[in-house]
């Protein structure tokens, strides 16, 4: 099994709390395609209960034998974004990237280098904001049958001061990942608990306590069932009482449909609950 980087540490229980939960959007839209000569096409569309419609359109092209990738976007804000990235190309097992931003309307303008590294037992990585800063924040992964280990440093070169550290540790096999995380300076702590319990069924959990903002402790629990080869149920809730279910079908070969609804269960009677759509097209 791969050494995860260390956001991904506790990535099984993130993604079933967190991933295919439709109602953060009343209704978002992806479209994806590709063409004959290897260059794919992104569009998304994403429309929020409150606040403006985005999205942005996306077109990418892949070198295989020299490892090069390249891709520009457009985004509803009017920016620009440019990634250019090269795998094992320097270097085995070495991932490089340069990503710029540009904003016509402001003349605004961002560079990003960002350096990944794998190898059999060992993940770390390296984010450079060169015009803002500059700053850097690294991290890395140690593993071993099953053991993880790991931590993330921030740095601001200005003012030749770490901004941040967090550290991690977790346990993961097949069916199973638990994770320990210590975030913001070692100030907000999680434990999450993933199960792949059969074929058919995931659970999850995930506790929170921030110990510069209260006493509680957030809690969370998560459920996924997979109705049939084309179809999956999704459901959390909370320790406020918010209660999230999902619905994801694949209605034909290339095109997905996601249904989600959330409730407040400690005031139903109010209008604090939430819908939302989602449809995927590829080809």
């Amino acid at each position: 099994m791969s050494i995860p980087a260390f956001s991904d540490i506790a990535k099984p229980s993130n993604d079933l709390l967190n991933k295919d939960f439709y109602h953060v959007a009343a209704a978002t839209l992806e479209v994806k395609s590709k063409a004959p000569n290897g260059v794919s096409f992104k569009v998304n569309g994403r429309s929020a209960h409150d606040g403006p419609t985005n999205g942005s359109i996306e077109a990418k092209y892949l070198d295989t034998p020299s490892g090069l990738t390249l891709t520009q976007a457009w985004t509803t804000f009017n920016a620009l974004d440019t990634k250019v990235e090269l795998d094992n190309t320097i270097s085995k097992g070495l991932k490089a990237e340069v990503i710029t931003q540009f904003l016509p309307s402001t003349q605004a303008k961002g560079a990003k280098v960002n350096l990944y590294f794998k190898q059999p037992n060992f993940n770390a990585r390296a984010f450079f904001d060169l015009l803002k800063g500059p700053t850097a924040s690294v991290d890395a992964v140690l593993g071993h049958d099953g053991f993880l280990v790991g931590a993330e440093a921030g740095y601001d070169v200005q003012k030749a001061a770490i901004t941040r550290y967090s550290a991690a540790v977790g346990y993961t096999v097949p069916e199973y990942t638990a994770a320990i995380t210590a975030t913001n300076n070692l100030s907000v702590f999680s434990a999450s608990y993933y199960h792949r319990v059969n074929s058919a069924v995931e659970a999850g959990a995930k506790a929170s306590w921030d110990s510069k903002a209260s006493n509680n402790v957030g809690l969370e629990v998560a459920s996924k069932y997979r109705l049939d080869p084309a179809s999956f149920a999704k459901a959390k809730i909370n320790d406020r009482g918010i209660a999230a279910l999902a619905y994801n079908v694949l209605l034909r070969p290339g095109v997905t449909l996601g249904l989600g609804a959330s409730f407040d269960t400690q005031n139903l009677n109010e209008s604090a609950h939430k819908v939302g759509a989602s449809f995927t097209f590829e080809s």
